[in-house]
């Protein structure tokens, strides 16, 4: 880290800090970035500090050596939880699911996924409950888990059906063929496909355009198009009206009130072209 402010993790995950940006990566090269029980524990005491570190103001979600991950360790997950008892059994599942959906899918600060290679099976869960996700074009997508006799594990099916259309889900979860970057864009499951030589360049420079936002309203912006999707039409006009309401309410900063002045008062803000000058 390159702060000397201790911040958890260390092991399996290690965290870098950069202008306003925590880099998080998932630190079992060796396996691929495969995801144990070790690293869910870690991982959820690495985004619980994170979230109230005035360091990371984005998180960019990535892994160390040539993977994103793999997916689940087949033996230190699954076979790790097959002789414990139901409530330790309980416990792990519980510690994995935390990290990669309930966490990430309503966390207080903006997540980017960085796939640097490997994505596969149970990795699909975090990189979808990211907000944004940028890949390597040749990166390598799938989800192989038919091969093996098993169905995806985890919520990858439910977190598949979230931004891809059931044709192609269905494609790869009944054929486990592998894809890249280029096709996941197509897909819509990042953002951007990238050369692998440019990755970090392009995430960085989305990441500081984010760090740069007011952080209440854009915390406020994720959660409510995250929870009005799930809403009909009338309900999410009631909803979206009072979370604008409390958007005004609680920012501190006030950016409504500034942004209304530079822009109507002082035409000194167009808001198609930047930010309203934040103090």
């Amino acid at each position: 880290m390159s702060d000397s402010k201790p911040v958890p993790g260390g092991n399996e995950v290690l965290v870098e800090f950069d202008e306003g940006i925590a880099w998080v990566y998932i630190n079992r090269p060796d396996k691929r970035n495969a995801m144990s029980v070790g690293l869910a524990h870690e991982m959820n005491a690495v985004l619980d500090a994170l979230e109230m570190d005035d360091r990371a103001r984005v998180i960019v979600l990535s892994g160390k050596g040539d993977a994103f991950s793999a997916g689940m360790d087949l033996k230190d997950f699954f076979r790790a939880t097959d002789d414990v008892s139901d409530i330790e059994r309980h416990r792990a599942y519980r510690a994995n699911r935390a990290w990669q959906w309930r966490t990430l899918m309503h966390y207080a600060k903006p997540t980017i996924a960085m796939v640097n290679g490997w994505c596969f099976g149970g990795a699909f869960t975090p990189l979808i409950c990211c907000d944004l996700a940028i890949t390597d074009e040749a990166a390598t997508f799938g989800l192989s888990e038919i091969n093996w006799g098993i169905i995806p594990g985890g919520v990858v099916s439910k977190a598949l059906s979230t931004l891809m259309g059931d044709r192609e889900a269905l494609y790869y979860v009944m054929t486990g063929e592998k894809f890249d970057g280029r096709r996941a864009k197509e897909l819509g499951l990042v953002n951007e496909s990238v050369p692998a030589a440019k990755l970090r360049e392009r995430t960085r420079e989305l990441a500081l355009v984010l760090a740069e936002k007011n952080p209440t309203v854009l915390r406020q912006a994720r959660m409510a198009y995250k929870y009005a999707r799930y809403m009909d039409w009338e309900t999410s006009a009631e909803y979206l009206t009072a979370k604008a309401d409390q958007t005004t309410f609680v920012d501190s900063e006030k950016g409504r009130e500034k942004g209304m002045t530079q822009f109507l008062d002082e035409k000194t803000f167009k808001p198609g072209l930047g930010n309203y000058k934040r103090d």
